[in-house]
């Protein structure tokens, strides 16, 4: 599909690469952008800068309310970007509870799922549409010490490749984004090169318009998929080995 002319609604719009989806939509000429946030207000100020073609809108993704009522408010939807996310960096075994891996799977697996189960109509209404998934190098590679945040990811990733099928029917593309080193304040515990949000959003763009199943969004995602290739076990080996760091590095 042609990304000039879609509507869009962004979750996670206020900051990183959610406010990046907003810009670089607007930049290839979406007719409309809902900026979901869980204070809109937050996101008020894309409403300042693309008058008539933002609108800032509340919605929590792990409030099912909110995603229910975002549906009504957004019947004209073409594509939904799954953007909000949770990173509560504890272990699943070293932490005191489950309580952020709670969290992290809530936001970054009932969320995007729900939004894809209430906008699944609207797309089909409006000719099918794009659901895109922001994920990550930790869904593709378990990360121990993201305790709750890649398993999260992984359980995303396959559940998108199930969505896929369900709505292929209806001419609906998933495309799944595997993220890596992005300069976000999610990422601010990562040392090393970092691809800006504008970078990722650019990939990502690729997603609409050729409707690619999963696409690696930057350098460190391709570096990490090649080296799975290579020795699976072996970098399975190095990522037990820093289960306990609170800095990493994208060895660049």
């Amino acid at each position: 599909m042609d990304i000039k002319g879609c509507v869009a609604i962004v979750s996670g719009a206020n900051r990183g690469i959610g406010e990046a989806f907003v810009r670089v939509l607007m930049q290839e000429g979406a007719a409309r952008v809902y900026a979901g946030a869980r204070d809109a207000a937050s996101a008020a100020h894309l409403e300042q800068e693309f008058p008539d073609r933002v609108q800032a809108i509340r919605l929590d993704v792990s409030d099912p309310s909110t995603i229910a009522a975002a549906a009504v408010a957004c019947p004209d939807v073409s594509v939904v970007v799954n953007n909000a996310g949770a990173f509560t960096n504890r272990l699943l075994i070293g932490a005191e509870d489950l309580s952020g891996a709670r969290e992290e799977m809530e936001v970054n697996y009932f969320g995007p799922v729900n939004m894809a189960r209430a906008f699944a109509p609207i797309l089909k209404t409006n000719g099918g549409g794009a659901i895109l998934n922001v994920l990550s190098v930790g869904g593709i590679l378990a990360a121990p010490n993201m305790g709750g945040y890649s398993p999260s990811k992984f359980a995303m990733r396959a559940a998108g490749a199930c969505i896929r099928a369900e709505l292929a029917g209806q001419g609906t593309t998933v495309t799944s984004l595997i993220v890596g080193s992005v300069d976000t304040r999610m990422a601010a515990h990562v040392d090393g090169a970092k691809a800006t949000p504008e970078e990722i959003a650019r990939a990502a763009m690729r997603g609409i318009t050729r409707g690619t199943d999963e696409i690696d969004t930057d350098r460190f995602a391709i570096e990490s998929r090649a080296a799975m290739a290579r020795d699976p076990k072996g970098l399975e080996r190095q990522m037990a080995k820093m289960v306990h760091a609170t800095n990493v590095s994208t060895g660049r």
